[in-house]
């Protein structure tokens, strides 16, 4: 398979789409242009693409119906006109999608919705669910309500995040450049486009250099930053130019366009590496026999019914180590209930989880895409 065909393959992309190409430079919303990209999008919906969009432009629409003419510095004036802007914004989204006969949802984060345990599953959870339901999630950062994100923060990092929460395929980050090239092409008549590379390559550190427009937070160096981010769970990013006529769909059609990121690793093999590396374990399932000979040979959930003892304190989303009867490690990952929950349902079938515990986030204590076999 070529790299190209990667997008072709894909099932689950996110979009990123800046402030410069929604608002026109700051003369509104282009609400024709939205309404191109929303074509091409809806396009991918047909062809059974989950797709989920983050939108720039909620601060720039603001600042067009306010009538501000450059970008406030004082943290309020920010909220303000991300609120008001806010409004347009996601009505455009509704109305521009809704011509066919597509759901939009919006989804406001910050940081931390990110970075609490909790309400990172929650928010996963309700992507999730959305994406199933066949809607089309508007996602933004909640610029009213944070202040460190509004003067730093950048919805190419934000788009990146979003696309390791629902494990996409790729990242699609749609700006007023054609790509990323070896020098800056405003200065260079001999600049030449990166066809592409791997996101760790550390050479193109130099050809990102440095700025943005004034509209927007994020330079080409943002761009590549948040592609390094998205490699971490193996989804490829493609950093391409939003105005080339039907840019989507010729992406889909493997047309060379703008610049493929690569991860070193696919999206399975990156996921398990983060889990047997980075995260240390809270807890442990003892598992019967049975159960850790099917863990072994790989490709298997962990039902509650395997889990003779339970040890340690944890909560839900936590990794958890599965030991055998000799207390030898077979594998570990994320658990779906919290210790409390475990020892109730431990050793019962997955059909009374409902009736013993009031509620049911999942059939299996760990569900094997959240688990690594011990080596």
């Amino acid at each position: 398979m070529t790299e190209r065909a990667q997008l072709q393959q894909a099932r689950r992309l996110v979009v990123k789409i800046g402030s410069a190409l929604l608002t026109n430079d700051g003369e509104g919303l282009d609400v024709p242009a939205l309404g191109r990209w929303v074509d091409q999008m809806a396009a991918l919906v047909a062809a059974g693409v989950e797709l989920v969009v983050v939108s720039s432009g909620a601060v720039a629409e603001g600042m067009s119906r306010l009538g501000w003419t450059r970008r406030p510095q004082q943290a309020h004036e920010l909220q303000a006109a991300a609120a008001v802007g806010q409004m347009g914004l996601v009505q455009t989204w509704e109305a521009q999608f809704k011509r066919h006969g597509i759901h939009t949802a919006q989804i406001l984060l910050t940081h931390d919705d990110l970075s609490d345990r909790k309400r990172y599953l929650n928010g996963r959870s309700t992507l999730r669910a959305l994406l199933e339901l066949g809607v089309v999630p508007i996602v933004n950062e909640n610029d009213t309500v944070v202040t460190d994100e509004i003067r730093f923060g950048d919805n190419d990092t934000l788009g990146a995040l979003v696309a390791n929460v629902v494990e996409a395929d790729g990242l699609i980050i749609l700006t007023d450049q054609l790509g990323l090239f070896d020098k800056d092409p405003r200065k260079h008549i001999d600049a030449t486009l990166v066809n592409e590379c791997f996101a760790s390559n550390r050479n193109l550190d130099a050809m990102a250099g440095s700025g943005a427009g004034v509209l927007g937070r994020g330079g080409m160096q943002t761009k590549l930053r948040a592609a390094r981010l998205a490699a971490r769970s193996g989804a490829f990013t493609v950093i391409v130019g939003g105005r080339i006529d039907n840019v989507l769909g010729r992406l889909r059609e493997r047309e060379a366009l703008g610049t493929l990121l690569l991860p070193e690793q696919g999206r399975v093999a990156a996921r398990k590496q983060w889990l047997a590396s980075h995260l240390q374990t809270r807890g442990a399932l003892v598992i019967d026999d049975g159960a850790a000979r099917v863990l072994r040979q790989g490709g298997r959930s962990l039902l509650p019914v395997g889990v003779t003892r339970i040890s340690g304190e944890f909560r839900r989303g936590e990794m958890v180590a599965c030991l055998d009867e000799q207390g030898n490690e077979v594998a570990r990952g994320l658990v779906n209930y919290d210790a409390a929950a475990a020892r109730l349902i431990a050793g019962q079938s997955s059909d009374r989880i409902m009736e013993l515990l009031g509620f049911m986030t999942g059939e299996e204590l760990i569900h094997r895409d959240n688990m690594v076999i011990a080596s």
